[in-house]
C-alpha cells in the first residue's frame, strides 16, 4: 500500500490535491472531487493490482457505500483514479484503527464538504511518534555479537514476539530496532548476568503494568481535558480538532516525566530498604519472651509519646514496667532481710 504523505492540516497531501497515480479530478464547491473522462480507467482486477486490495474487497466496499459505484461501459464496469485514491484512504485509516463503520462516516463528511483535515490531523497527532528515539537497523551477527558471540534462536524469537526487533522482509539476517534504548536494556542486563529467558520474562509482566498506567493516564485526560471534544452528539468541528491535536502536543510529555518522577522516587526508597534488608541494618532484635496487648489510657500514650516520641513508646513502657518490677523486687529483699534481722536480736 502507497504511504501517503500528510499535509500542515493533517489531511494527507496527495489525497487533499486529489492526485495518486496520475489522478487528475479537482474539487469541486461541494468539496468533492470531480471525474476527469480523461482519466485513466480500470477494470476492477488492474483497480485490485494497483490498490493492493482484492477483487472480493473493492465488492464488499462497494455493497457498504464506501466506495462510489464504477462507470458502466457496455458489458464492463469500469473505475477511475478517484477509486483508487478512494481504496488507500480506507486502507490509510483501517491502519489507523478505525473501523469500516467510522471510515464510511468520516469519508461521508468529506465527500459532503464538512472537511476532515481537522479529525485526520488530530489522528495523525495520536499517530504519530511518542518518542524522540529512532529506529536502527542491525543484522542478525551485530545482534549475536551485543549478546556475547553465541546465536540464541529462542531469544531472538521473544524478542520478535515482544516488538524489541522487526524482522526486515526478504532479509532473515537483518531486523529493525524500534528502540535501541530498550535493546541497549537488555545488553547491559545479559552482560550482568541475567538470562535472555528471564529478560523477556521481565519485560512482558513490565509492559503489562505500564500499559495498566498508560490507561489509566488515558482515561484521566479524556475525563478532564478531551470528553468536551469527544462526548459531544456531533464529530467534532476541524477548529476543535486541531485544538484537540494542540493539547495533546502539549500534555504527551507529561506521561513520561511523571513515570520518570515517581519512578525515581520509587526505586530509591525500595532499594535502601532492600539493602538495609540485607545487610541486617533494619532487624530490630526479636524478644524470646511473647507479648500480649495491654490497653492503656490515652492521656498516658499521649504523654509518652510527647516524651520519646511515638516510634519508641511502646519500648519505654516496656522498660518503665520493667524498672517498677525490679524495685518492688528489691523493696521485697530488703524488707524480708529487715525481719530476719529483727527475729534474731535479744532483749
Amino acid at each position: 500500500m502507497l504511504t501517503v504523505g500528510w499535509a500542515d492540516t493533517g489531511v494527507p497531501a496527495q489525497i487533499a490535491r486529489g492526485e495518486g497515480d496520475g489522478v487528475k479530478g479537482e474539487r469541486d464547491e461541494s468539496g468533492r472531487t470531480a471525474v476527469d473522462p480523461a482519466q485513466p480507467s480500470y477494470r476492477i482486477e488492474d483497480l485490485a493490482h494497483r490498490s493492493g486490495a482484492t477483487v472480493r474487497t473493492i465488492r464488499a466496499y462497494q455493497d457498504r457505500g464506501l466506495l462510489p459505484r464504477p462507470q458502466r461501459h457496455g458489458r464492463a464496469n469500469l473505475y477511475s483514479d478517484v477509486h483508487l485514491v478512494r481504496l488507500r484512504q480506507i486502507a490509510d485509516l483501517l491502519d489507523r484503527g478505525y473501523t469500516l463503520a467510522s471510515i464510511k462516516e468520516l469519508l461521508e463528511a468529506w465527500d459532503a464538504g464538512r472537511g476532515l483535515g481537522g479529525v485526520l490531523g488530530l489522528v495523525a497527532e495520536v499517530d504519530g511518534p511518542w518518542t524522540d528515539e529512532e529506529a536502527v537497523r542491525i543484522s542478525r551477527a551485530e545482534l549475536d555479537e551485543r549478546f556475547g558471540g553465541a546465536p540464541d534462536a529462542a531469544a531472538v524469537a521473544d524478542a520478535v514476539e515482544l516488538g524489541v526487533l522487526d524482522p526486515v522482509p526478504g532479509d532473515e539476517d537483518a531486523f529493525v530496532v524500534p528502540s535501541p534504548q530498550e535493546l541497549a536494556v537488555a545488553v547491559e542486563l545479559h552482560a550482568a548476568g541475567v538470562p535472555l529467558s528471564a529478560i523477556a520474562g521481565h519485560l512482558r509482566e513490565l509492559r503489562g503494568q505500564v500499559e495498566h498506567i498508560a490507561a489509566r493516564f488515558l482515561e484521566f485526560t479524556t475525563e478532564h481535558v478531551f470528553a468536551r471534544y469527544l462526548d459531544g452528539p456531533h464529530r467534532p468541528t476541524d477548529a476543535e480538532a486541531a485544538e484537540a491535536a494542540s493539547l495533546i502536543r502539549r500534555l504527551r510529555p507529561l506521561a513520561q516525566q511523571t513515570m520518570d518522577a515517581e519512578l525515581a522516587r520509587a526505586m530509591r526508597l525500595l532499594a535502601v530498604r532492600h539493602l538495609r534488608q540485607h545487610l541486617g541494618a533494619d532487624e530490630t532484635p526479636k524478644s524470646s519472651h511473647p507479648t500480649r496487648t495491654v490497653p492503656l489510657p490515652e492521656e498516658t500514650m499521649q504523654a509518652v509519646e510527647s516524651l520519646v516520641g511515638p516510634e519508641r513508646a511502646a519500648e519505654f513502657i516496656s522498660l518503665a514496667a520493667e524498672r517498677e518490677v525490679q524495685a518492688r523486687a528489691l523493696d521485697r529483699l530488703t524488707a524480708s532481710h529487715r525481719s530476719s534481722t529483727d527475729l534474731d536480736e535479744t532483749p
